[in-house]
This record gives structure tokens, sequence and C-alpha cells, in this order.
């Protein structure tokens, strides 16, 4: 006698039939699988009409040979020309900001030089006992060497 499993296990191994999984999996098919099928389909034509068109016995490959410069240096150009225009957005920003940014940090620096006060101020008092303690630990050294040397 063969054990079976339960009947939940059935609904579970099989795939889910609900609108949302079936809308997915068109979705998945039309937007991903689609497009990049399309996508190797049209790269290896234009390679096959190249290669057609470049190794003939009158194929000009001087000419397919700048065509295919200009294609690896257009992403180039475009890359360049959107961190240009970045570049230029943060130059405005900075020159719209360099007219306001004195004041602010002027402001920044005097919280500063008073923090700055207040922690050499707090760092004296800190070591003042102990510099005191080694001075007067010195007084006594001299003061019994003036009794022990008259």
């Amino acid at each position: 006698m063969k054990a079976q499993p339960p009947h939940h296990f059935d609904r579970l191994s099989a795939p889910p039939e609900h609108y949302s999984y079936q809308l997915h999996r068109k979705q998945r098919n039309t937007q991903i699988v689609l497009p990049v099928v399309l996508g190797a389909i049209i790269l290896v034509g234009m390679i096959v009409l190249i290669c057609f068109a470049t190794f003939r016995s009158n194929g000009d490959v001087g000419r397919w040979a700048a065509i295919s410069t200009m294609w690896i240096i257009i992403p180039i150009l475009l890359a360049g020309l959107i961190l240009l225009a970045i570049l230029i957005g943060l130059i405005y920003l900075m020159a719209r900001t360099l007219s306001t940014l004195p004041h602010y940090t002027g402001i920044a620096q005097d919280y500063v030089y008073m923090t700055r006060s207040y922690i050499i101020h707090g760092a004296d008092m800190a070591a003042k006992p102990i510099i005191a303690l080694g001075g007067f630990i010195e007084y006594i050294k001299a003061f019994l060497e003036r009794i022990s040397n008259p």
C-alpha cells in the first residue's frame, strides 16, 4: 500500500491560478521576455548585416570602422553631457549659497571659538590640582634642601 499525501498538497504543488498570477505571467512575457528576445534578434541581425556588407569583395572596412566608432562614442558623449549638466547645476547651487553662506559660517565660527574657550578652561581646571600638587612637592623638596644645606 502506497502512502498518499493529503489532498491539500496537490493544491500546493499546482501553480496558482488566481488573476494576479495570470496577469504577472502575461506581463512578464510581454514586458521582459519579448523585449529581450527582440533586442537579441535585432542585434544578431545587425551583426550579420554588417558582416555581409563589410567582408564582401568590395566591402568598405574603413567606413564600417567609422560607423562602429560613432556607435561606441555616442553613449560616452551622452553620459558626459549628463555629467556636465550635473556639474553646471552644482556650480550654480554653489554660487547661490556663497552669497548667504559667510553669514552663517561666521555664526558657526563664533560658536566654535566659544566652545574652544570652554574646553580650554575645563582642561585647565582638570589639570590645575595636578600641577599644584607637583608645585607643592617641588616646594617641599626645595625647603628640605635648604634646611639640610645651611
